[in-house]
């Protein structure tokens, strides 16, 4: 069994388990555009109490809020993780006013940590819909392999299916990606005696 702590700190956001508390918060910050590529249908801020229920009622996995300065920036969350495969998905979510910042990059630092260096995981992957290259140049950025194309992946609530590309980091992988992210986030160079 896989455990996972209810917050994270790292030098700009903290983590902290994701509630409908927060409801209000993803309603002052809806944009559609945050939601174009979701696999569940938010159209808008009233849609978002339900899209939260599914998050929190899906068997096995594991939400966090992510606040930057005091400021809820979005959410992350481990997807299906597999304990006896030794693997897990991670997923985010950030508001508009929040992209380019620090958010999206040490929220999935600190998951990464955890899960390679605390869970002992060998692959960590990420879902995207193929249209959304914004994310996938994000994940890109990251160092994460782009390994293919899930066809016909997911249905989605208005009937249709989805394919999913692929991304994954292995343990092998991670000793570098981490070297990658602390360089930006930080300016941490591999070998410096500062490492965050």
């Amino acid at each position: 069994m896989w455990v996972f702590p209810e917050v994270f700190r790292g030098r700009y956001v903290r983590l902290e388990t994701l509630s409908l508390a927060h409801l209000p918060s993803f309603q002052a910050q809806f944009d559609p555009e945050v939601y174009r590529y979701m696999s569940h249908r938010v159209e808008g801020p009233k849609d978002l109490e339900a899209h939260l229920e599914a998050l929190l009622s899906e068997p096995g996995r594991v939400n966090w809020a992510i606040f930057l300065g005091g400021e809820l920036a979005g959410r992350i969350s481990v997807i299906a993780p597999d304990p006896k495969n030794r693997k897990l998905e991670l997923g985010t979510l950030i508001f508009k006013p929040f992209w380019g910042s620090p958010a999206n990059k040490e929220a999935k630092y600190l998951l990464l940590v955890h899960a390679f260096e605390g869970l002992s995981a060998e692959r960590v992957e990420f879902k995207v819909d193929p249209l959304n290259l914004r994310s996938q140049g994000a994940l890109e950025s990251l160092g994460a392999v782009r390994e293919g194309i899930l066809r016909r992946n997911r249905l989605l609530a208005d009937g249709r299916f989805r394919d999913d590309v692929i991304y994954s980091l292995l343990r092998e992988e991670w000793p570098r990606v981490r070297a990658r992210l602390e360089e930006k986030l930080y300016g941490v160079f591999p070998g410096d005696t500062g490492r965050a």
